[in-house]
């Protein structure tokens, strides 16, 4: 690789760390929300709402269409956010 290829690639790997730095802040506004979610289920059945699974992974869909990004990306990283939180969410269970 060309220094000057080196120089960019060092650039555009500092513009995603940036960007990471800011998805870290929306995922604990997220995980947030998701503590309220919590606090309001009563029974640890209702952690996974499979329509509501299904809507969401819709909307992302149509949504990523929309803004001409690769679907399948987006269907990844959603499909594995929210196993992410339904594994918090079991864990956080507290039954009343």
């Amino acid at each position: 690789m060309s220094p000057q290829k080196r120089k960019e690639l060092s650039k555009i790997r500092s513009k995603l760390d940036k960007l990471d730095d800011t998805l870290i802040k929306i995922i604990k506004k997220r995980t947030n929300l998701v503590k309220k979610v919590l606090a309001l289920k009563e029974k640890k059945n209702q952690i996974v709402d499979n329509k509501r699974i299904k809507t969401i992974l819709a909307n992302i869909r149509k949504k990523s269409l929309v803004n001409n990004i690769d679907p399948k990306i987006t269907q990844k990283i959603w499909k594995n956010m929210i196993s992410a939180f339904i594994d918090f969410e079991r864990r956080n269970f507290k039954k009343k």
